[in-house]
């Protein structure tokens, strides 16, 4: 587990992280958000020791990470995978870093197989892409198999075999009981791996709750209703003070959107008015849609929208 209480970052006047107070549980994956300048990687750093705080602590299994003894085995980071020495082979890499913990020569094969980097294993690191310096911060975090992941961008830079193999082996870990903490930038994603969030603006916290009920909290959903006799159903919302709006699908076909209601609701209502419905679905907003609902006051740096219909959409 990990606890952070009361965590502060002062850079000369600049105050990065604010009194950040959560907690990352073991057995989820535990979505860390924020927008550029929140502050996400400035945390990640004084949970593991390389920035010291100006107020407040934060501890992994309640010790503080310059008291664990061989930190490898009991946490994984990645938090720059450009963080290597460009003319050591990966295995060299991985080698002198498992030395460093008192770890066994042979997991370094066992993570370079686990990574998909068996068969660049003697090449320099220095020549990789971006993708396979990822895989190899991804290695090296999984060296010493730990039961706690810290991960800042994991998925940055790979291909969607990748991304969707990174995806699985963070939830299959979660499964296992462990701690996994990871940030990212692309909604999408994070919504199909993350099963808590955290989410932070200008250093402070913004919201801790789990994916399902941050989504329903911070955005509005609607029902979608097709019927063969839409004046009749338009007629019955009317009635009961309801707003609604006609839109055409990509095939052509009318439907309604009622806002804020339930298909529970609208369903209920054209039975009881004897309307007949030939579709009948809830749309639920996306992460990306109750990120940018919550944070819309907390981004550091915000770009004028290229075209008025953007702003209009917002």
């Amino acid at each position: 587990m990990i606890e952070v209480s009361g965590l502060t970052k002062d850079y000369g006047k600049v105050r990065a992280v604010d009194d950040l107070s959560f907690t990352v549980a073991p057995g989820v994956v535990t979505g860390f958000l924020g927008p550029n300048g929140a502050g996400k990687s400035t945390t990640m750093r004084m949970i593991l020791g390389l920035d010291a705080p100006t107020a407040g602590s934060a501890t992994i299994g309640g010790r503080r990470y310059a008291d664990i003894a061989r930190p490898l085995t009991k946490v994984g980071a990645l938090l720059d995978a450009k963080a290597v020495h460009p003319s050591r082979s990966a295995a060299a890499h991985l080698r002198w870093l498992a030395h460093s913990n008192g770890l066994p020569a042979r997991r370094v094969d066992e993570v370079l197989g686990l990574v998909g980097l068996s068969a660049v294993a003697g090449k320099k690191a220095g020549g990789f892409s971006l993708g396979m310096g990822q895989r190899l911060g991804l290695a090296a975090a999984l060296l010493g198999d730990p039961e706690v992941l810290i991960l800042d961008e994991p998925v940055n830079g790979l291909d969607p075999e990748g991304i969707r193999w990174v995806r699985g082996l963070l939830q299959a870990l979660a499964g296992e009981g462990r701690t996994v903490f990871v940030s990212s930038h692309l909604l999408a994603e994070m919504a199909m791996t993350a099963d808590h969030l955290i989410v932070i603006g200008q250093g402070r916290l913004v919201s801790e709750s789990s994916m399902s009920e941050f989504i329903r909290r911070h955005s509005a959903t609607s029902a979608i209703v097709r019927t063969p006799d839409l004046p009749a159903l338009q007629d019955l919302l009317r009635t009961e003070g309801l707003d609604h709006r006609v839109d055409v699908d990509p095939e052509g076909r009318q439907f309604l959107e009622v806002p804020d209601r339930t298909t529970d609701e609208v369903g209920a209502l054209a039975f009881a008015g004897g309307v007949a419905l030939t579709e009948l679905t809830q749309r639920r907003a996306s992460l990306e849609d109750a990120y940018m609902q919550i944070t819309r006051d907390s981004a550091q740096y915000r770009a004028q929208p290229a075209h008025p219909a953007q702003e209009e959409k917002r």
